[in-house]
């Protein structure tokens, strides 16, 4: 297997698994789709494990490495005011697509036994759930959200100590490094547990679910492929002066992997190790990437809620006017951070919804059908949280563009390079 590449393997998993999914569904063969179904949730189960030490450990470090950067503060600002403008072009996006194509006209749907999910989200509780009640509790339950306040307070205040400070710092590198090497190891059983995860969603859901939503399903899978496809190009090429068909090169693994794994996080080491090939210095790739895979979601924080918004609004009989469609523009670039990482888009949707005012319940609708509207939104979030740093560093002229050039042309996972992305020479600024 070692001698077929990755990207490969994945393909492999995926078309394997799309076919016994519908073995299993045609002929009824609940074994192997609770075969499927197992496989898929102990990859997805052995991802999740690492995210709480991943993501604080990764966050220290980076904080602290802004002390080795220059113009640290400008670079932060910047790569903060590009989340926020592809964030906006992607919501824009969304709502032309929900005005264009209707989703939710039409569609008859058993809106009665409709229920709120269990996970929702509010301003109120947005802001008040991002300060732990106890910091062994944040890890305990994974809020990832409470794990990066964490961790940002712990990491300003290491890089403020100093030296002191320097025994702290250099245990979190090296416990971010064991975890990243454990996570190679897991990012490597990929092509497993992308047969898993296919195969179970073909399985359990198949056209029958998807048809009543199927205009809503392919408005959300064409708004991300448009951001995915022609809006970051489009920015690497006026914004960056960068060829994209390079960008896709370098950052594709990770795409791919957000893809089936529908985990911004656990993909993290993958797009941080994406993004240093691509070019940009590892002290800046080390803050930008952390820090997007928990708060930069132009798929689950800006399209799929534009669009659901309006989905929810139709199917209830509730006109949205003007305000709204402000009110949805401004909750997807400022309340991002509600979906950090792992509590998926749901949270995000419940959090527009409940901004709108409009029935909580209408996202249980969409329930069904979440994980395989994830999978888009997933990969188009990896996407942009390479994106920004490769065009923030292209725009302060620290892309070492001679890297950019030769990106994706050897395998970003292979028999020799299964380690932590200290490993890779550093990029010079």
């Amino acid at each position: 297997m070692r001698k077929i590449p990755f990207s490969v393997q994945i393909l492999l998993g995926l078309v394997l698994g799309v076919a016994l999914g519908f073995l299993a569904r045609a002929n009824d063969l609940t074994w192997l789709a609770g075969t499927l179904d197992t496989v898929g949730g102990l990859f997805v189960q052995l991802l999740k494990l690492a995210v709480p030490p991943l993501v604080f450990t990764a966050i220290v470090v980076s904080v602290v490495s802004l002390r080795g950067v220059a113009n640290a503060a400008r670079l932060a600002l910047k790569t903060l005011l590009w989340f926020g403008i592809t964030a906006l072009i992607a919501v824009s996006i969304g709502i032309g697509l929900g005005l264009l194509t209707d989703p939710g006209k039409g569609v008859t749907l058993d809106v009665a036994g409709a229920a709120a999910p269990k996970k929702t989200g509010s301003w109120t509780d947005f802001l008040t759930g991002i300060v732990p009640t106890n910091p062994v509790g944040a890890f305990v339950e994974g809020n990832v959200l409470q794990i990066v306040f964490l961790a940002l307070v712990v990491g300003a205040a290491a890089l403020l100590v100093g030296q002191a400070a320097e025994p702290f710092v250099e245990f979190n590198r090296a416990v971010l490094s064991i975890v990243q090497k454990a996570l190679w190891w897991v990012i490597r059983l990929a092509p497993i547990g992308t047969l898993g995860l296919i195969g179970h969603a073909v399985a359990a859901y198949g056209w029958d679910l998807v048809a009543p939503l199927a205009k809503f399903t392919t408005a959300v899978y064409v708004g991300c492929a448009i951001v995915l496809f022609v809006v970051y190009p489009v920015l690497l090429v006026v914004a960056g002066r960068l060829n994209p068909l390079r960008f896709f090169a370098g950052a594709w693994p990770a795409i791919e992997l957000a893809f089936v794994s529908r985990s911004s996080v656990g993909t993290m080491p993958v797009t941080q190790r994406s993004v240093e090939r691509l070019g940009v210095p590892r002290e800046y790739a080390s803050f930008a990437v952390p820090f997007g895979a928990t708060t930069k979601m132009d798929g689950c924080a800006a399209i799929y809620p534009a669009l659901a918004a309006i989905f929810v609004a139709q199917v209830f009989g509730v006109d949205l006017g003007v305000t709204d469609y402000l009110l949805i523009a401004f909750v997807s670039v400022v309340g991002s951070a509600a979906t950090a990482g792992l509590t998926g888009a749901i949270v995000m949707l419940t959090l527009t919804l409940s901004t709108l005012g409009l029935p909580l319940a209408g996202a249980g609708l969409l329930l069904a059908i979440d994980p395989i509207l994830d999978m888009i939104r997933t990969a188009t979030n990896v996407a942009g949280q390479a994106l920004v740093p490769t065009i923030v560093a292209a725009r302060e002229g620290t892309l070492d563009r001679a890297a950019y050039e030769s990106a994706g042309k050897r395998e970003l996972v292979d028999a020799d390079e299964t380690r932590p992305a200290d490993r890779l020479a550093p990029v010079p600024a």
